[in-house]
């Protein structure tokens, strides 16, 4: 069963963001936890997500990653911080 969503992981607190779409976020997560995704998260060790939001379609979800990206920082660390004030990794509470 398909559950589009965005998210975001950060390397720390205030650290490093990344911003990303999938259809299976708890596999995405892990994915990116292990290492087995080669890439940006990878090389700046961008593991920790600390935001998500499910969507009713991939095309919803895209267009808001899309949107996401273009965002400034520090847009990007409040829309984290109103729902994950203390940056907690939000990958436990899905597994």
């Amino acid at each position: 069963m398909k559950e589009p969503a965005v998210y975001i992981l950060a390397s720390q607190r205030n650290g490093t963001l990344y911003i990303g779409v999938t259809s299976n976020l708890v596999k995405r997560i892990y994915e990116h936890k292990n290492d087995l995704v080669e890439g940006f998260t990878k090389k700046y060790a961008v593991h920790t997500l600390v935001y998500f939001e499910p969507h009713m379609s991939m095309e919803a979800a895209i267009t808001r990653e899309k949107r996401l990206k273009e965002w400034r920082r520090a847009w990007k660390i409040r829309l984290i911080e109103e729902q994950n004030p203390n940056w907690r990794d939000l990958y436990f509470d899905l597994v």
